[in-house]
């Protein structure tokens, strides 16, 4: 309860505080691509619920065929991208003002409406896709494990090694974070976030 009522204050100070940042970052989207402002995915919640989950878009609307016809034609890409789901070194996909938000984490201040809907925490394992658990076959007490608790905005491996963190390594601090889980730790992981944002230290 603590932290459910603690995950509604905050973020509704955030979305108060920063809508005129949402308002200008959702301008620039628009008119630098004229694409839609918002990417909208479907991710596991807890227990496995579906729920759809909000970002500022980073990336070209054909992002999808970019990324496939990338990873064919580099295969370093290719390993880079299943190693962690990212291309750390260039990313086609994502557009100027996208490398931006990356890299302050801006994109992620949407996630925060998800938040006040009681999809996600402020704190908790990254919202994953199903997909993803199948790819790397991540065993089913694992995953029970993960969706055990209510996705987060910032977790764990956020802090510590970020985006530098392979797949498989996320998994493991995101259980890391279930197992030592409490009100404390979590405000300890947002103060880390905060000062993350500012370096943009391991963001791409």
């Amino acid at each position: 309860m603590l932290k459910r009522l603690f995950d509604i204050v905050f973020s509704s100070i955030v979305l108060v505080l920063l809508f005129p940042l949402f308002l200008i970052i959702g301008l620039i989207i628009k008119l630098t691509d004229k694409g839609s402002v918002f990417f909208v995915q479907e991710r596991l919640g807890l227990n496995g619920k579906i729920f759809k989950v909000y970002k500022f878009r980073t990336m070209y609307p054909n992002n999808e065929e970019i990324l496939n016809n990338f990873i064919q034609k580099n295969p370093r890409a290719k390993e880079e991208w299943q190693k962690y789901r990212k291309l750390k070194t260039y990313d086609p996909r994502v557009t100027l003002i996208g490398k931006f938000l990356r890299k302050t984490s801006l994109d992620e201040l949407p996630q925060f409406i998800n938040v006040l809907k009681g999809d996600m925490s402020v704190v908790g394992p990254r919202p994953y896709i199903y997909k993803e658990f199948e790819e790397y076959n991540i065993p089913q007490e694992t995953i029970k494990k993960i969706l055990s608790v209510k996705p987060g905005i910032t977790g764990l491996w956020q802090v510590t090694l970020r985006n530098d963190a392979s797949f498989k390594e996320r998994i493991k601090l995101d259980e890391e974070y279930i197992k030592n889980q409490s009100f404390i730790y979590d405000l300890r992981i947002i103060l880390k976030t905060i000062k993350v944002m500012l370096t943009g230290k391991g963001a791409y």
